[in-house]
């Protein structure tokens, strides 16, 4: 036999896959879960996007009235610079011109307060005089893009900017550039370039998304919590409730439930408290009254048995000479024989069924193979179903083995199923079936006769009813048969269902356990017999019917 290892990842990788299906099954059985799940998902929603609606209006404010303030500044800078360019008298001097320019770059430095400046000469055209373009570490020429010199370019007057990122220590800084013209003295027109960080805006704005996540992630956690502490204080009674309700109806008469204070839990628990008091008075009442019925069916049918007998014997007495009567004091006779017979069965089973209403029925279990004892039924009522004109079909693919029942009971059981086959099956054949496997040993009767509807069905194992009422026994049932069939299915652990259907018959199937067990799964013979193949209105009084072949062995 091979040896597995279960791993420690085995176990995880399985612990991962039932993970939803845990999960599954608390979402359908816990409504604490259900509602504090559902509202944490909600404020987890809702204050994401509050917060998400916050940090985008706060960016944008604080971004935009950073950027006005600089281009303002920028502006002002601008203005004063060409300011000086204006008044300055140069004379075409190259050396005044470059101390002029160094000195509009030393002031516009100073009140724009940014080291980031770069300018750039507009006409191409050679000329003397003209001071070199220059730029700056933190401003270099290939960070001002295209788009933004040709609009500088492209008109004197006004001021343009671009967001840019500036190259820092720790990665990249989110900043601007700003474009202007300014005008040279006889030289022309430069383009003019102020880059400014915005890294301490960035930095509050770091700071003010961090807070409003942790306070969101607060807020979700501090409502959870009081959704769970609120949920637990509502749900607690309820579910208190609910247990006690399912030990109530299980059948524990004595809970009750704890009432405290005004509230409408308190009203609750009284009304609840007040349903099970009525309820346990009325239990007891009834079961009392059972009792007494109970009682005065088995005193009754006791002192019975006595007269019964004495009718009986007179009856025989007189049905043996009831040749020697005129013809209607004979009819009499034999009529007087057999309700006498059908009234000692009758209360044979009240007796019975007294006993099973008081608990005092013991099995005598011996080892019985229920083939043989299906055998044995079916011959001792071989004459019944000649009469009847039915024939008597069985088909035995297990069964032999002997298990442990009360072969008396059972066969009482089988008795009975096969006399309302017989009596209800329209002189069709009957197909008797036993099967077993290794948990249950089962045997099935099966006519195709009228049959019964749905409902009919649900009540045939009720005391004394009949699917039709407008028909006649024929052959002296008492109306308690099933019902004590029933009874000794139950007391061998065992089951009796039944299947039929207007016009396709009637299957019923006993399955008894091998050992003393509660049944599981199916049983080894469907209830439900399926297409079976025999059409009604084509089956004959005694057509012979297609069984499978089978050989007698052990299951």
């Amino acid at each position: 036999m091979p040896i597995r290892t279960v791993t420690t990842a085995t176990v995880a990788t399985r612990g991962l896959r039932s993970w939803p299906r845990r999960l599954s099954r608390t979402w359908r059985r816990s409504l604490r879960f259900r509602t504090v799940a559902v509202t944490l998902g909600a404020t987890a929603l809702t204050i994401t996007v509050a917060l998400v609606w916050m940090s985008l209006a706060i960016q944008n404010d604080l971004f935009d009235s950073r950027t006005s303030q600089l281009l303002a500044e920028a502006q002002r800078a601008t203005l004063s610079a060409q300011s000086t360019l204006d008044a300055a008298e140069v004379g075409g001097d190259v050396v005044a011109i470059d101390n002029l320019m160094e000195s509009v770059r030393t002031s516009i430095q100073r009140q724009s307060s940014t080291d980031r400046i770069a300018a750039f000469r507009i006409s191409s055209e050679p000329s003397a005089i003209a001071p070199q373009d220059f730029d700056s570490a933190g401003l270099p020429a290939d960070l001002i893009s295209d788009p933004l010199r040709t609009r500088v370019q492209s008109d004197g007057e006004l001021q343009w900017w671009q967001p840019v990122g500036f190259s820092a220590s720790g990665g990249e800084m989110p900043g601007i550039v700003v474009g202007q013209q300014i005008i040279l003295p006889e030289v022309g027109a430069y383009e003019l370039y102020l880059g400014y960080d915005l890294g301490s805006e960035a930095q509050t704005l770091r700071f003010v998304q961090i807070t409003l996540w942790i306070v969101g992630v607060g807020l979700v956690v501090l409502i959870g919590a009081i959704s769970w502490i609120v949920l637990r204080s509502v749900t607690e009674p309820i579910a208190q409730a609910a247990e006690s309700s399912s030990r109530l109806a299980a059948g524990d008469l004595e809970v009750r439930l704890q009432v405290r204070g005004q509230d409408e839990f308190a009203t609750l628990g009284r009304s609840f408290n007040a349903m099970a008091d009525s309820i346990e008075a009325q239990i007891r009442e009834l079961a009392e009254l059972s009792q007494v019925q109970q009682r005065f069916v088995s005193d009754v049918s006791h002192e019975l048995r006595t007269p019964l007998t004495t009718i009986r014997l007179a009856s025989d007495m007189l049905n043996d000479r009831r040749d020697a009567f005129d013809p209607v004091a004979g009819r009499a006779a034999e009529l007087l024989h057999d309700q006498v017979h059908r009234f000692e069965v009758l209360l044979t089973d009240l007796l019975e069924i007294s006993r099973y209403d008081a608990g005092s029925v013991q099995l005598e279990n011996e080892p019985t193979s229920m083939t043989q004892l299906a055998e044995d039924v079916i011959a001792s009522m071989a004459q019944l179903s000649e009469q009847h004109g039915s024939d008597v079909r069985l088909v035995a693919p297990g069964g032999y083995s002997p298990v442990e029942m009360d072969p008396r009971r059972v066969r009482r059981i089988v008795r009975n199923l096969l006399g309302n086959a017989i009596e209800h099956g329209e002189g069709r054949p009957i197909v008797v079936t036993v099967d077993s496997d290794a948990r249950a040993v089962a045997l099935g009767v099966r006519d195709y006769g009228l049959g019964m509807r749905p409902d009919d069905a649900e009540r045939v194992f009720d005391r004394f009813w009949r699917a039709d009422p407008s028909r006649k026994r024929t052959i002296g049932g008492t109306g308690l048969g099933l019902s004590i069939a029933l009874g000794d299915a139950r007391l061998h652990g065992g089951t009796l269902a039944v299947w039929s259907e207007l016009g396709r018959g009637t299957n019923f199937v006993l399955t008894i356990p091998r050992r003393s067990e509660p049944l599981a799964g199916h049983s080894p013979i469907p209830v439900d017999p399926g297409d079976d193949g025999v059409p009604f209105d084509d089956l004959g009084l005694t057509q012979p019917i297609s069984l499978p072949r089978t050989s007698k062995g052990a299951p």
